[in-house]
């Protein structure tokens, strides 16, 4: 398991009160972002007890879930139904998808 999965339920913990904010405006792009941001631990989880390629795989698709769910989280700001992220979960976001970065360049 990556070290940054406990991290990442913290932040999924963090973003929540925002998705449900979200859903109040958009209910199609909070439940993209839900899903997107479901997917990030049950593929790392995964990954953990997965082998060879089919790990790197599984880490790769976490990589790809997490950027998109903050995609949403900027998609909804530019549509005016979330203020930015604060600081602090904008870099949460940065060191976890970093991390995912350097374990699928391995």
């Amino acid at each position: 398991m990556l070290r940054v999965y406990p991290q990442l339920l913290d932040l999924v913990q963090s973003v929540t009160p925002l998705i449900r904010q979200l859903e109040l405006h958009d209910s199609d792009l909070a439940r993209q972002c839900k899903r997107a941001l479901s997917s990030v631990p049950l593929n790392i989880a995964e990954g953990g007890y997965s082998r060879g390629g089919n790990r790197k795989v599984r880490y790769h698709t976490a990589l790809g879930s997490l950027r998109e769910a903050l995609a949403c989280f900027e998609v909804a700001t530019a549509f005016g139904h979330l203020p930015p992220l604060q600081p602090q979960l904008r870099r949460e976001f940065d060191q976890i998808i970093g991390a995912l970065v350097r374990v699928t360049l391995r």
